[in-house]
């Protein structure tokens, strides 16, 4: 069970996802919170704008902050995200070093909504399945929020639509 303070985070992380549909891109974001509670950094969706099929949140956020802090500080990091990370970000998650993952929005019911919207192209591959498979233990928790995280998604994707 999620806090008032995590919850919190992840109200964020969808805040960023709808400031990301706002700029013309998918609608995902994502913060990255240190062991002491302190936000170290934020992310959008950039793969309208930028062009960059591998602009998401949380690979975003990643490029930020594994070049700014040291492992210690990954490992003792919390992802924070409006939707279940691909197996991209997960992957990448995984490399930077950071200790511990809270989505909002499941993998699968953001597949409900977009079906095979080619925008989207779901692996349908959860992210706990990636992690189980890696060298190291990463907490994850979730899905929570899933309704207020669906709202930003509505009437983006053609199935949603």
């Amino acid at each position: 069970m999620l806090n008032e303070v995590e919850l919190e985070h992840l109200r964020r992380a969808v805040g960023l996802a709808r400031a990301a549909r706002a700029r013309g891109n998918h609608p995902f974001g994502a913060i990255l919170v240190g062991a002491d509670g302190q936000v170290l950094a934020e992310a959008e969706n950039s793969v309208v704008t930028t062009g960059d099929c591998t602009g998401h949140a949380e690979l975003n956020l990643v490029r930020l902050t594994s070049t700014q802090y040291d492992q210690k500080t990954l490992r003792g990091s919390t992802l924070y995200t409006s939707t279940e990370p691909c197996a991209m970000c997960a992957g990448a998650i995984y490399w930077c070093g950071i200790g511990k993952v809270v989505f909002a929005l499941s993998e699968e019911r953001l597949y409900m909504l977009t079906g095979a919207d080619r925008a989207n192209e779901a692996m349908r591959l959860p992210c706990r399945d990636v992690f189980a498979c890696c060298g190291r233990t990463i907490a994850v928790d979730g899905p929570a929020l899933e309704v207020e995280a669906e709202e930003v998604h509505i009437g983006f994707w053609q199935a949603g639509a």
